[in-house]
């Protein structure tokens, strides 16, 4: 089931359960994991894109070495709320990857990429370093935001 309200998304995890975040971007999909207890979310690894078809098995792979029991993916909307080719990308996503059978949450994901390249620069990461972690780092700031948003 693909959710939009995190309260609906809580209800189909009665028991919680460790959660991946993904950013699915043209090129890659950046993933991140939260603990069971939902307290905090860390980046994992990135998938680079390919056919759908092999995207799915990596991602499918990514999941099987957790006990996952839900997706939360990050929604790229406009800056005024409204739909953008894509957020149509990411609710296509959604819908293919429905068959795992993890309720799937579709999280705004607007200013995680910039919010996370910020906290990398005051780091002193340089920029090739923060060009292959941006995607799983803000994987991992959506996932947060979702885990914040449940705990409430």
């Amino acid at each position: 089931m693909i959710f939009e309200q995190v309260s609906d998304f809580r209800n189909a995890l009665p028991e919680g359960g460790v959660l991946i975040g993904l950013d699915v971007g043209s090129k890659t999909i950046g993933t991140a994991f939260c603990d069971a207890g939902w307290s905090f979310a860390s980046p994992s690894d990135l998938i680079k894109r390919s056919k759908f078809s092999k995207d799915k098995v990596a991602l499918q792979a990514a999941i099987a070495t957790r006990p996952t029991k839900g997706i939360v993916i990050g929604l790229p909307l406009n800056m005024d709320g409204s739909e953008s080719p894509r957020s149509q990308s990411s609710r296509a996503f959604a819908r293919n990857i429905a068959d795992l059978g993890l309720p799937i949450l579709l999280r705004d994901e607007r200013w995680s990429t910039q919010a996370v390249e910020r906290d990398m620069i005051a780091a002193d990461m340089s920029r090739a370093k923060r060009a292959e972690k941006i995607d799983s780092g803000a994987a991992a700031f959506i996932l947060q935001g979702a885990i914040d948003a449940l705990t409430v």
